[in-house]
């Protein structure tokens, strides 16, 4: 019996439409949820918006809008995600939700109550695209290296403070007691030495007459708290907390996933505020990389960003919109490294696109179904078994392989059964052969093809199910103990070359 699992991503502000950045992020935790379920485990996937914060309050005053109703009109863009890229995630939180609201002025109790959170005049250099107080040395120029467009400012006024400094010694030995809680474990070092370094405590409130767009702090109004403090509440208000009976101690702790500069946020501050809380620790933190547009960073200022869903449906347009999604996915998991920073640019996408799915997986297939079909294939059971032992290893490959996030070389392992397949159908001349000669190749290809296909639902859920209905089947009847009959129909091309 599998243990219920959980995952989560960020929660992206909802400054600015959905980008190809964030799309990597709630794709690679896609994967990991539908793994997850294919092992037979619960899942519990969560995603959602982070809403507060100075920098939204600003957006939504230069575009002359209620801040809320700002905030509504791009998490309803967020949630399209959910068809464009054939997401599973169970749940989607809001950080306006009421029930948000009040798990985090919960939260903020229940760290005071531990002597953890105190109140103080101070002075700080703060980045507002990163909402983040930022010393000299991480600055350059003068300006934060990830946000250089956007001023450093300098904030004046009596805050309250979280007592980080407190947590130097319990995160060490929270990082030497579990080697794998953050992922890659180059990260893992990175915040170490972050963190050996010393820590200075944090303001976590703003004055609301400077900032009135937050989560009131409990007993004061004149403060509202730092966006921060308030969104990394929504890991386990998701959940249901403060209610310890329901969600919360069916799935917390959880897996969660961030890009590289949310690694501070998710592995050093949220794990000492859910120590001062008096809860347990996440289960584990995966860290990925950026996407570059060849080679430079991606901008709204370089007028490089690139939006997935209009990707998708310049992918689909040709083909299918689902051919469109899974392309997406596709580059996304097999063309960017899992851990570093990951290249974007058209050629490279249309290279990859025609290489391994046009002409690999979709070329195979129809290679397959076409003479199946001719020849009137309906039993698989005549098969010989020619793949079955690559099949058992690329099977453990790819769960070794997810068990360290690396998407890459998962997908370089289901290629090796596409290759497999081709040099069979290239080896044996199955168009030239007759007879039960010819129906046991067919259906050694045909059952290697099933194999792909229940693999890919992982990765490829569309093109899982797509190549499964020309085969006459559902995912539910392929692992079923007993295929049914097959109905095979080539039908058009899965994905059409560019």
């Amino acid at each position: 019996m599998h243990k219920p699992f959980y995952i989560t991503t960020t929660l992206p502000y909802v400054n600015a439409d959905p980008h190809i950045g964030f799309a990597l992020e709630i794709i690679q935790a896609d994967v990991i949820a539908r793994f997850n379920r294919a092992q037979g485990a619960q899942v519990f996937f969560n995603t959602g918006t982070d809403e507060h914060g100075l920098k939204i309050y600003r957006k939504a005053l230069e575009e002359k809008k209620d801040p809320q109703a700002y905030v509504d009109e791009y998490a309803a863009k967020f949630d399209r995600l959910k068809s464009a890229l054939n997401l599973s995630y169970t749940n989607f939180i809001r950080t306006t939700d009421s029930t948000h609201v009040k798990a985090a002025q919960e939260f903020w109790k229940r760290c005071d109550a531990n002597g953890d959170i105190y109140k103080k005049e101070y002075s700080i250099k703060y980045c507002v695209g990163c909402e983040l107080e930022k010393t000299d040395s991480e600055l350059e120029d003068g300006r934060c290296p990830l946000h250089p467009n956007k001023d450093i400012e300098l904030i004046e006024e009596e805050n309250y403070f979280f007592k980080f400094s407190k947590y130097q010694k319990p995160l060490l030995a929270l990082y030497e007691k579990n080697p794998e809680f953050v992922m890659p474990r180059s990260r893992l070092t990175e915040i170490t030495k972050f963190i050996e370094r010393g820590l200075e405590d944090f303001s976590i409130s703003r004055l609301t007459a400077k900032m009135p767009w937050g989560v009131p702090v409990p007993g004061d109004k004149s403060q509202v708290m730092y966006v921060w403090f308030d969104a990394l509440v929504n890991y386990i208000s998701t959940l249901g907390w403060p209610d310890e009976t329901g969600d919360f101690k069916t799935y917390w702790p959880g897996v969660q996933v961030a890009g590289k500069d949310n690694l501070r946020q998710q592995a050093a501050m949220w794990q000492a505020m859910l120590l001062s809380a008096g809860l347990s620790p996440s289960k584990q933190i995966f860290i990925h990389g950026f996407i570059t547009y060849d080679g430079q960073k991606i901008s709204k200022s370089l007028g490089n960003v690139v939006d997935p869903i209009e990707l998708v449906e310049k992918y689909g347009l040709t083909s299918s919109p689902w051919a469109g999604t899974d392309a997406v996915r596709y580059f996304l998991l097999r063309g960017l490294h899992p851990y570093e920073d990951g290249d974007y640019t058209e050629e490279k996408f249309k290279e990859l696109y025609n290489a391994d799915l046009a002409n690999g997986i979709g070329n195979l297939v129809q290679r397959v179904t076409t003479l199946a079909e001719k020849t009137g294939l309906t039993d698989i059971t005549v098969a010989t078994g020619t793949f079955e032992a690559l099949v058992a290893k690329v099977k453990a490959e790819i769960k070794d392989t997810l068990s360290v996030y690396d998407f890459q070389r998962a997908l370089i392992a289901v290629g090796e059964l596409v290759k497999a397949g081709d040099g069979y159908v290239n080896e044996t001349k199955v168009w030239a052969v007759i007879g039960e000669e010819q129906q046991a190749i067919l259906a050694d290809l045909s059952s290697l093809i099933l194999n792909i296909a229940n693999l890919l639902e992982t990765f490829l859920p569309a093109t899982s199910e797509e190549i499964l209905r020309r085969f006459g089947l559902t995912l539910a009847e392929l692992r079923s103990p007993n295929v049914t009959p097959l109905s095979i129909k080539k039908g058009e091309p899965l994905f059409k070359r560019y």
